[in-house]
């Protein structure tokens, strides 16, 4: 069995998937965006459990489980600030999916559903960060032979054609 990599467009905290990943601020504590939607849908024991974790530094992944989810966990990613590419974005950017992907792979979870990290309040380029994120991807399973569905949960029609065209690149 190969790894595929799909497309899908709608709401990540309905995918069932052994995990999805949340785009997280730093304190993993709640947010707007794609972490506050997954915090409401998971129940206040996502909060609890990610109270134990210190926090998340840019790049880096935890674990929690998925508690009211479809998926059995919730990977916990902290994307970087989009500051005009200056201070290592893209990389920072690649080390989140790498390290969410790590995290999956120890846990020997065979699906994973990633959002669209860092292109809302943190501005990351839509474009850059979607190249970014199918390079990752691409990357990781390759390297580490890893068999893996992967699904990019898409909120809209301008992230859904983006990724469509990166992946067909690739």
């Amino acid at each position: 069995m190969d790894s595929t990599i799909t497309l899908f467009r709608g709401d990540i905290t309905r995918v069932k998937v052994d995990a999805i990943v949340n785009a997280a601020n730093r304190t993993l504590l709640g947010g707007g965006g794609v972490d506050g939607a997954i915090h409401r849908a998971a129940g206040p024991e996502l909060l609890e459990a990610c109270r134990t974790l210190d926090g998340c530094k840019t790049g880096e992944a935890k674990i929690t489980p998925g508690f009211h989810l479809p998926a059995s966990y919730v990977i916990h990613t902290v994307g970087p600030v989009w500051h005009g590419g200056r201070n290592r974005e893209q990389e920072l950017l690649e080390r989140c999916y790498w390290n969410s992907l790590e995290l999956a792979v120890k846990h020997r979870l065979t699906s994973i559903a990633f959002p669209n990290i860092s292109t809302g309040v943190y501005g990351f380029p839509k474009g850059l960060a979607a190249e970014t994120a199918i390079a990752a991807v691409k990357d990781f399973l390759a390297k580490h032979g890893a068999v893996m569905q992967v699904i990019f949960v898409l909120f809209d029609k301008e992230n859904e054609t983006l990724y469509s065209t990166f992946l067909e690149k690739q």
